[in-house]
């Protein structure tokens, strides 16, 4: 079957992570039909149609709803934080987004893709720092320790995560320790080069 969000991916033209593992291997939906999704997606020769500033603010917005598994109102309220902290704005927003705890999950390998890191927080699956944490958008800091919950440990996902985790380097800013299924935030994620065209999300929103 058809993913809705693979198409969207396809429409897109970027590789957002939605299916994980899969997003890094043959069976991506962009290696496999690396044009737009619909009748006409692939006619060579077709001409491209040149994007407004609207249509490609628009774009780049639907791509870090999509990887980062956020609505609208979400990725607004973010901007909002980002924009009120004297930083710059587009830095201080791709800092918030890596900094949720669904994304810290799926950064430290816990989990192969932002959506399934999302429902590991939301069943209660994760601690931060030893306390249950069920909100995907809850934002780490410097020093927080995140490990599983013991509900956690009888899921089959859990039994593979050592032979997913042994070969795994998490980025930079994050520690991970595979054998105590752990990981730590070791410095906050100021220097992360954006995955998109962060400025003209900055751009929409500064209207």
């Amino acid at each position: 079957m058809k993913s809705v969000k693979e198409k969207k991916e396809r429409a897109l033209g970027e590789r957002l992570g939605i299916k994980g593992d899969r997003c890094s291997s043959h069976k991506c939906a962009l290696v496999r039909r690396p044009y737009r999704p619909g009748a006409h997606g692939n006619q060579r020769g077709r001409r491209r149609r040149t994007l407004s500033d609207f249509g490609r603010q628009l774009k780049e917005k639907q791509k870090f709803k999509i990887a980062y598994g956020i609505s609208e109102q979400t990725l607004r309220r973010i901007f909002a934080l980002a924009q009120r902290s004297g930083a710059s704005t587009a830095d201080r927003l791709v800092e918030l987004l890596e900094r949720r705890l669904d994304n810290v999950v799926f950064r430290l390998g816990f989990a192969p893709s932002r959506r399934f890191a999302h429902q590991l927080v939301t069943h209660g699956h994760i601690l931060v720092n030893g306390k249950r944490v069920r909100a995907g958008g809850y934002v780490v800091a410097k020093g927080d320790v995140i490990s599983f919950h013991e509900s956690a440990k009888k899921k089959q996902f859990f039994a593979e995560l050592p032979n997913r985790l042994r070969n795994y380097a998490p980025p930079e800013w994050l520690a991970l320790d595979p054998e105590g299924m752990s990981g730590r935030v070791q410095e906050l994620p100021t220097a992360v080069p954006p995955p998109f065209e962060v400025s003209a999300v900055v751009e929409s929103f500064s209207k």
